[in-house]
């Protein structure tokens, strides 16, 4: 279930706000201009490539591209076997901003993507069937947990990706890591 807790940047013990309700989520995230939707849940096959997963959202991806003009669309996966795994969540953990909006969908699994904005911190837990975005600018870091699982589509302004501006904050390790429920 997805999930939203906002704590103050100096605790991180103390919840100050918890919803797992997706209009709550959204109307919260919305006062950030941090955007926040639902998809619609769709069977994908085991052995579904990148591009059927594109094609079963096709309508979905079409309007976000046309809305916002991304030149660049690709699907990203990864499983707790990947021999990676530990390196690809690492990068990840730091705090650090981009300059351009970081927009996924997840198709499958979940994600922590943790945002640092005016002295708070915002933890929202994406699971299948979410689509964040994160504004150009906005300090945040993302963890996929020990045992990485998810699948998610990433949308580019630029053709060449994103590219992570480090605050060199050791923020990200004094809050809570993701460690998703067996």
């Amino acid at each position: 279930m997805s999930r939203l807790r906002v704590f103050s940047e100096s605790d991180p013990s103390a919840v100050l706000f918890a919803s797992t309700d997706a209009g709550a989520i959204t109307a919260k995230l919305a006062e950030l201009e941090v955007g926040f939707e639902r998809w619609p849940v769709r069977e994908i096959a085991a052995d579904a490539g990148n591009a059927d997963i594109l094609a079963l959202y096709a309508p979905e991806v079409e309007r976000l591209v046309a809305e916002n003009g991304f030149r660049a669309v690709d699907v990203v996966s990864i499983n707790p076997d990947h021999p990676e795994r530990d390196a690809m969540r690492a990068k990840f953990l730091s705090e650090h901003s981009h300059k351009e909006d970081e927009v996924r969908f997840f198709v499958r699994g979940s994600g922590l993507f943790t945002l640092h904005i005016g002295g708070h911190v915002y933890e929202v837990l994406c699971q299948a069937q979410d689509l964040i975005r994160v504004p150009d600018g906005t300090r945040h870091w993302f963890d996929m947990g020990p045992a990485p699982c998810f699948t998610a589509i990433r949308f580019f302004t630029e053709a060449d990706g994103w590219v992570g501006y480090f605050t060199d904050s050791d923020i990200a390790a004094k809050f809570p890591r993701y460690e998703p429920a067996a």
